[in-house]
């Protein structure tokens, strides 16, 4: 009897190459499966762009700082990992987002989910859109819906249905927070597909998002009580938490960090993981969860994985500071501001981090995270960081009148980290992965680049990932197995 026990790698240590990892062991264990995990991260640590520095009594995010509340992977993963009384919502006295136009902050009117107006009242009041504007966007009401069905842009979808001031002014600002990309370049079926099926059921994008409200009671039901009227969630502690804790439930898992990968190659029934520093590895499956022009070095052999070069990634930065809060010549009753295009601002957005999220400062401080860096604004990386906190400072001087020094100051650059989907992105990764399926079965590839680029996406994506292989895995366990080894 063979006691060959079959090898499973993920490559990439990030929140999707972690849940992967996650819920391949967790199905595998369920099914009585034998298996062996590993898990191997090119760089020192496992968490991606996830990183949480906690500093002098504040807790820090230096990547992401939270995601939606209506998305259930992360939620039900947090349950899974027995975090869920680690979740912590935002500040409820901290509502208000303003908008910059031409130099000064407008309060973004009440009723705006996702830019779109679901309160007509406050949308027409605001001092943000000329009357012409608010008319055009009005017109959305009236407006047919688009019969084809083909993909278009963000942008083009946008424009369409409210008008190019409600895009530039309030959409844009709100969405590049998410994309930090160019509208007119991103697929509407890759970014917000929901937006076009509320114009295919309520032929107006502004009823459909009305009627989409009556629902968000149903899609928050399953929260915890403490952050059921939150939008936006994280952990007391940081998305640390969540790291530490798929770390933690993968104990028994090959964890390697340091090792990066050089390629992968189809055997017959199996695959041989080639690293860096060229030792290699037979396994018996492979996730491939690194960023997309990553994974198309991994596999050059594979015609269909120049379609994974056509997806670009966009450079953003962060500048965090810290304040004493005497310093501080504003009202902390807000979460913080976004900055247009056309403003001229270096930073693109400021969060008003210690009013949102209450457990980031120690009493008496305040912290602040101004963000840097978007489609068609991609000169900053030649700046020191020394030069990125001055353009940050000079632009909060300048929106907020805040002139005090900084108490301490933290600067993260993301580099090429933020995938831009074309038009016709979903189509160009269905038949990427329908080729890889025939020509490399042992292989699948999956994460931010290809369905989603929040924490929740990318969860949903390495637990797709992981029941798709562990599918395969079991209908093939009654054929003969080939004995594993490294080379």
């Amino acid at each position: 009897m063979s006691t060959h026990i079959p090898h499973y790698m993920i490559v990439g240590g990030g929140i999707t190459g972690l849940s992967a990892a996650f819920y391949l062991k967790k199905r595998l264990e369920s099914e009585g499966s034998p298996f062996r995990i590993s898990v191997v991260e090119k760089s020192p640590a496992f968490g991606g762009k996830i990183r949480t520095l906690e500093k002098e009594g504040f807790v820090i995010e230096k990547g992401p700082d939270s995601f939606l509340a209506r998305k259930r992977p992360i939620i039900d993963l947090a349950y899974d990992l027995g975090l869920e009384h680690e979740l912590t919502g935002t500040n409820p006295k901290a509502k208000k987002t303003y908008i910059v136009r031409q130099g000064k902050l407008h309060r973004m009117p009440p009723g705006l989910v996702l830019g779109i107006p679901t309160q007509m009242t406050p949308f027409m009041k605001t001092g943000l859109i000329s009357p012409l504007g608010k008319l055009r966007a009005a017109l959305d009401l009236v407006l047919p819906k688009r019969e084809v069905t083909s993909d278009e842009s963000l942008g083009h979808f946008l424009e369409r249905r409210l008008g190019k001031e409600v895009l530039e002014r309030i959409v844009e600002p709100l969405l590049a927070g998410i994309y930090a990309g160019d509208t007119f370049k991103l697929s509407l079926k890759s970014t917000f597909p929901q937006f076009r099926m509320m114009e295919q059921k309520h032929r107006s994008l502004i009823l459909g998002m009305m009627a989409s409200r009556k629902n968000v009671s149903e899609e928050t039901a399953h929260l915890p009580s403490a952050i059921r009227n939150s939008v936006f969630v994280t952990f007391k502690k940081g998305l640390q938490t969540l790291v530490s804790g798929l770390v933690a439930a993968l104990e028994s898992a090959d964890l390697r960090t340091g090792v990066g990968v050089a390629s992968v190659r189809q055997l017959e029934r199996q695959a041989e993981v080639i690293f860096e520093d060229g030792r290699s590895e037979i396994v018996d499956g492979v996730i491939l969860t690194s960023q997309a022009y990553q994974v198309a070095q991994m596999i050059p052999h594979f015609p269909a994985a120049s379609e994974l070069k056509k997806i670009d990634y966009i450079s953003v930065a962060n500048v965090i500071m810290a304040f004493d809060r005497k310093d501080i010549p504003f009202e902390l009753d807000a979460s913080g501001f976004l900055v247009p295009r056309n403003e001229g601002s270096t930073i693109t957005a400021c969060t008003l981090t210690s009013a949102k999220w209450l457990h980031t400062a120690p009493d008496g401080k305040v912290l602040l995270r101004c963000y840097i860096g978007r489609s068609g604004e991609q000169e900053w990386p030649a700046w020191s960081d020394e030069q990125l906190i001055s353009k940050a400072r000079h632009d909060l001087r300048s929106l907020l009148g805040l002139t005090a020094e900084p108490l301490f100051t933290e600067v993260t650059r993301l580099m090429h980290s933020m995938p831009q989907y074309p038009v016709g992105h979903l189509e160009q990764i269905a038949r990427f992965r329908e080729e890889l399926e025939t020509a490399m079965p042992q292989v699948l590839v999956t994460g931010a680049g290809f369905h989603g680029v929040g924490l929740p996406d990318c969860i949903r994506q390495g637990k797709e990932a992981a029941w798709q292989l562990a599918d395969r895995i079991l209908q093939s366990a009654k054929e003969p197995a080939v004995p594993a080894g490294s080379v």
